[in-house]
């Protein structure tokens, strides 16, 4: 299995860098610009917006731009005599932001390397912007797929057994629901019943307003994770309990639980000991997609719930045209893909031992 995930691993690199080709042509293709989007005033003359364009490095030819973001620009300048300025320079100008003096080496790495660049609107370094809101993306996006593993397969695992019954057709409604309600206006439902008429829960953020710069733990504020993991799981629910249903009701005409029930087994045992494990295996399939529906979702429900992630700090990089953040919100986004399609292989060997990668 070692080298199989290996091969994988190596397999994902053309993806990877065809992810990042096309989603930086698709960006550089979107109307207007950050320089439109950050000199709003109408009195700014040409010759500043066109400065404020070479200081951000959008005026150079798109190669340089791509290969300056994935590779970063200390290696296309150098001080070849040491005295602290560029003399030397390969693909891009010396003078970058038209002041008429030459620019010194490059200190940008590149996100091979682990450097996004900085955050046009934000003026800070991309990288932490994500530090300071990728753990409320994970705390949410893991509890939503724990919440939607733990309700969605007992669930399909009991309307298999109770097929044509009353549990198996009210789910089934459960499921269309889950499925057919788009997540926003679910999100702004439960904050109308649950955060202003019932006032039980909170409307919106990660923790109090008072604390948001320090967050309590987890368990000191359940009560805000809530609405957003329900809203967030509702469709990993309906997708988890219908697969796992079908899969059971295939699993159920297996000889070996047959064979069980001969055998007086009782029927937690043979329905969530010997059925489940085998009905599972379908159902591993869709956790790689599961992670990438996740982020998606995150999105959404973290602009509704006013939730401090990834899915937030992109939809405002959307909107302010921060080339930077998006590109390192969509580059997260293409590496979780990638890496959940290759868990989702592996756990075919470790739900099913005859299943080999040999």
């Amino acid at each position: 299995m070692i080298k199989y995930t290996l091969r994988r691993l190596l397999q994902a690199i053309p993806t990877f860098l065809g992810i990042t080709i096309f989603s930086y042509l698709l960006m550089a293709a979107a109307p207007g610009g950050p320089v439109a989007a950050l000199t709003q005033d109408p009195r700014m003359t040409p010759e500043v917006r066109q400065r404020i364009a070479a200081q951000l490095g959008v005026n150079d030819p798109l190669p340089i731009q791509y290969l300056r973001w994935l590779l970063g620009d200390d290696w296309m300048r150098w001080d070849s005599d040491g005295d602290g300025v560029a003399d030397s320079s390969f693909l891009i100008p010396l003078d970058a932001d038209g002041d008429g003096q030459p620019e010194p080496p490059g200190d940008q790495i590149g996100i091979l390397r682990g450097d996004f660049g900085r955050s046009f609107f934000y003026r800070r370094p991309v990288g932490d912007l994500i530090g300071e809101r990728v753990a409320a993306t994970l705390e949410l996006g893991f509890a939503a797929l724990l919440l939607g593993l733990v309700i969605g397969v007992p669930i399909g695992i009991i309307a298999a057994v109770r097929k044509g019954g009353v549990f198996d057709n009210s789910t089934r409604i459960m499921s269309v629901c889950f499925s057919a309600i788009p997540i926003f206006w679910l999100g702004l439902i439960l904050i109308l019943v649950f955060g202003k008429y019932l006032d039980l829960l909170p409307m919106g953020g990660r923790c109090p307003v008072s604390l948001t710069g320090d967050c309590p733990p987890v368990w000191g504020r359940l009560e805000y994770l809530i609405l957003p993991c329900f809203v967030l799981a509702t469709g990993a629910i309906a997708v988890y309990s219908r697969y796992m249903r079908a899969s059971m009701l295939d699993v159920k005409s297996q000889d070996y639980i047959r064979t069980a029930q001969a055998k007086g087994l009782t029927n937690r045992n043979v329905w969530f000991k010997h059925g489940a494990r085998n009905a599972l295996i379908p159902l591993a399939t869709f956790l790689g997609p599961a992670i990438t529906g996740l982020l998606a979702g995150a999105v959404i429900t973290e602009t509704i719930f006013s939730w401090p992630g990834l899915g937030r700090l992109g939809v405002g990089a959307v909107t302010s045209q921060d080339y930077p953040v998006v590109m390192a919100v969509v580059i997260i986004g293409a590496v979780a893909t990638i890496l959940g399609y290759i868990l989702s292989d592996i756990l075919y060997g470790v739900i099913d031992p005859r299943i080999r990668f040999d």
